[in-house]
């Protein structure tokens, strides 16, 4: 190998090798992936290793970094994808070591197109192993493997850390973080700024017509016997399931209801994190729609008074000036801005752009950006041709964006998963800052808040877990002799 793991990253890896199936918990940038390639490496020598990764771009960066690192020829090591037809597939799935996107592989697995024989499996950015996602599938079928899944956060709720650590598998917990002694030294510092803005005038007027809205269909749908969880966006959409799946008479009325709500509510999150361009567009969208929901909404006093705002005014939100203001005043920085919203990032990119700054936005496949371009936007943006990125959700997991001096959010995100992601980007070589644009008074606080409890939570869970894995790893072994850990177990052996 050609770099040599720290003490905790063999730590790690001794501890994988030792105790079978592992979820491996590590702040972003800390070397998740060289672990990874430790275990390549000694497993390969017995049998087939499989990398399993959500995206094409990481699938490739790993592919790379196999071969660099592990200094391995492109006989040995295979980048698989959808790209290639079936039967060349099936020839490459011969070579050592796969990289490859999970849906080609369930795929393959399932039509005895790759083999059953790998005797490693690891999943990055594992904590997407719940569901009906490929993860699932291709850990049930590839069982007798030594599986390590890898994550900066499993999530911030008991029952999802479970379904992970049950869909996997998982036998041994690792979790490591920034305050931990053999972590700390590494870890470079991120400060955490807060920049909260007021929403104008129209806005508010806006706001407060919304809320009557609101609170009026949560009221009727309470009156329903489906009283709406108005602030908790995972419970809410489950009440949605809980009225379609219901056989009371009051499903169709509640129905309507709960639909007009779901449009209500989401306007009032375009309106108090972006502003009235994205607001606008979606209130066409609705206008579209033929659903009884949809021209019950458009009909009422409340919209027709949004309406005459929406459409006589080009007043941005606040938070767009700031962030221009902010990205100026970082003049020479190399930035990520994250940002929810397709319509808002490009809005972002392009008033970056009016300003004299050098901007490019990073979206996903979806948007119909092909992998090419992705690649050639990452690679550029390594290479210092413009300054800023503005990113979606693709742009959180794992991509190799190095000497990022300080990440945006345009908006704060309650999921703790995502939230760990984004701050991760900076600091990963240097120290780093983050920004979060907050407005007042709005679900922004509400979003910033739970998202820090979800995270401690999280942290606290997972401790739980490990201490009771080990207690019950030690009862075990005290029944049983202990192996005597043989092969790479000292840093002088990956040197």
């Amino acid at each position: 190998m050609k770099q040599t793991p720290r003490a905790y990253q063999l730590a790690i890896f001794n501890s994988i090798m030792e105790n079978g199936n592992t979820l491996v918990v590590l702040p972003t940038g800390m070397g998740k992936t060289l672990i990874a390639l430790m275990v390549i490496d000694k497993m390969r020598k017995t049998g087939r290793c499989l990398m399993l990764t959500p995206t094409k771009p990481l699938a490739k960066q790993h592919y790379e970094n196999i071969k660099e690192i592990l200094e391995v020829g492109d006989d040995e090591v295979e980048l698989m994808t959808g790209d290639k037809n079936a039967d060349k597939r099936k020839e490459l799935y011969n070579k050592g070591i796969i990289v490859a996107t999970p849906q080609t592989v369930a795929n393959d697995l399932e039509n005895n197109i790759a083999p059953r024989d790998f005797v490693l499996v690891i999943f990055d950015e594992c904590h997407r192993a719940v569901g009906d996602y490929a993860y699932v599938k291709i850990a049930s079928i590839l069982k007798d493997a030594l599986i390590v899944g890898m994550t900066a956060s499993p999530g911030g709720k008991k029952e999802r850390i479970a379904e992970v650590l049950n869909n996997l598998n998982i036998k041994n917990i690792e979790i490591r973080t920034s305050q931990d002694p053999d972590v700390a030294p590494y870890i470079k510092k991120s400060t955490i700024k807060w920049i909260e803005v007021d929403l104008p005038p129209n806005l508010k007027m806006i706001k407060k017509q919304l809320d009557s809205l609101a609170k009026k269909y949560a009221q009727d749908l309470g009156a329903l016997g489906f009283p709406p969880p108005l602030k908790q966006k995972g419970l809410f959409m489950q009440l949605g399931e809980k009225i379609r799946t219901t056989d009371s008479g009051r499903k169709f009325p509640a129905l309507i209801k709960y639909y007009a709500l779901l449009n209500v509510l989401h306007l009032s999150e375009l309106l108090e994190t972006q502003g009235v361009q994205t607001m606008r567009t979606y209130l066409e969208k609705i206008n579209e729609k033929e659903s009884k929901a949809a021209k019950m909404l458009m009909k009422t006093p409340e919209i027709a008074e949004i309406k005459k705002i929406v459409y006589t005014s080009d007043e941005e939100h606040p938070k767009l000036k700031k962030m221009i203001e902010l990205v100026k005043s970082l003049d020479g920085k190399k930035l990520i801005v994250f940002a929810q919203y397709r319509e808002q990032i490009k809005k972002i990119e392009d008033e970056l752009k009016k300003a004299g700054i050098a901007a490019r936005q990073f979206v996903g496949r979806k948007d119909g950006v092909t992998r090419k371009q992705q690649e050639e936007t990452i690679a550029e943006f390594r290479e210092d041709k413009f300054n800023v990125l503005v990113a979606s959700s693709i742009g959180e997991e794992g991509l190799d964006i190095p000497k990022v001096d300080a990440v945006i959010f345009y908006e704060p995100i309650p999921s703790e998963i995502r939230s760990i992601q984004r701050r991760g980007r900076a600091a990963r070589l240097k120290e780093g800052e983050v920004y979060i644009l907050m407005t007042k008074e709005t679900r922004d606080e509400y979003y910033y808040w739970a998202s820090l409890n979800r995270e401690k939570k999280m942290k606290q869970i997972l401790y739980s877990l490990q201490a009771s894995i080990k207690r019950s790893q030690t009862n075990k072994k005290d029944l049983e002799k202990k192996p005597k850990l043989k092969g790479q177990t000292k840093i002088s052996h990956f040197t």
